[in-house]
């Protein structure tokens, strides 16, 4: 059984300096996760983690730093060296929250070569304790799960595990979006700060993709209860995926279903 301090050692690296984070944001404010900003590869997710509001990296000298995937993965993305803390400027953006941060700690993180060929392959097993996100490697025999040949995107969840913000569709795997651009069905939008909901089909060419993507850009999708009150990122989700021998009817009787069901016309988004 391969683990992490075993690498780390076989690097020349002494466990005793490394601290592994484990990055899975779940503040509500959240409007992209640390895989995102990972995958999306412009930075942010360096950005992000030199924003701290606690001194969590100190003593480190180096950060083995880690994101959860969507199915919950503990996957590495990169070994930091850790060149000391400052304060944010004023007018400073956390890229998940979208928020000024300025006056929090400021790491000057620098990622480092070391370990580099196992960035987005490496598969750790953290444990129960997600709630402790930063841990000291000595103390902490991190198990490897899993060594991927190359570094590629986690597997489609299924259509009714699937669930994100509108914010965060421009982050999602490109399988995921031809999963979903694929099919037809009926769909829920969930105003993340009242809970109100909002049913709907989507048909044609897109699928539930190409109407997801109509909600990202106007914030609305055309619907009336939507634009009479203030715009919301969304929670998007699938409800029912319709046989590719259903039509407009069907997807109608379907829709109606849940409409009745989730009483959205009644308490949420729905006007007819």
């Amino acid at each position: 059984m391969i683990r992490l301090n075993t690498l780390l050692q076989d690097e020349g690296i002494d466990p005793a300096h490394v601290k592994i984070i484990r990055h899975q944001d779940t503040r509500q404010a959240a409007r992209l996760s640390p895989y995102q900003l990972w995958l999306a590869a412009d930075g942010r997710l360096d950005l992000y983690q030199r924003i701290q509001r606690r001194p969590v990296f100190k003593g480190a000298r180096l950060l083995a730093s880690f994101v959860a995937t969507p199915l919950n993965e503990t996957l590495f993305v990169g070994m930091y060296e850790n060149k000391g803390v400052g304060k944010a400027a004023s007018g400073l953006i956390d890229p998940i929250s979208g928020k000024d941060v300025g006056g929090l700690n400021f790491y000057d993180l620098v990622q480092s070569p070391r370990l580099a060929e196992y960035r987005g392959r490496l598969i750790i097993e953290w444990g129960q304790g997600y709630r402790s996100w930063v841990q000291l490697a000595r103390k902490k025999e991190k198990r490897v799960v899993e060594m991927r040949r190359t570094a590629s995107e986690p597997p489609f969840p299924g259509f009714l595990d699937f669930c994100e913000r509108l914010s965060a569709l421009a982050a999602v795997p490109a399988s995921w979006r031809a999963a979903l651009s694929a099919v037809a069905g009926i769909y829920l939008l969930t105003n993340p700060d009242t809970g109100k909901q909002y049913v709907g089909s989507a048909q044609g060419v897109g699928g539930f993709w190409g109407r997801w993507e109509q909600y990202a850009a106007s914030g609305h999708g055309g619907n009336r209860r939507m634009q009479d009150i203030p715009a919301a990122d969304y929670q998007v989700s699938v409800l029912e995926v319709a046989s590719s021998s259903s039509g407009a009817d069907a997807l109608a009787k379907m829709e109606g279903r849940w409409k009745q069901k989730l009483l959205s016309r009644k308490f949420g988004l729905n006007a007819n």
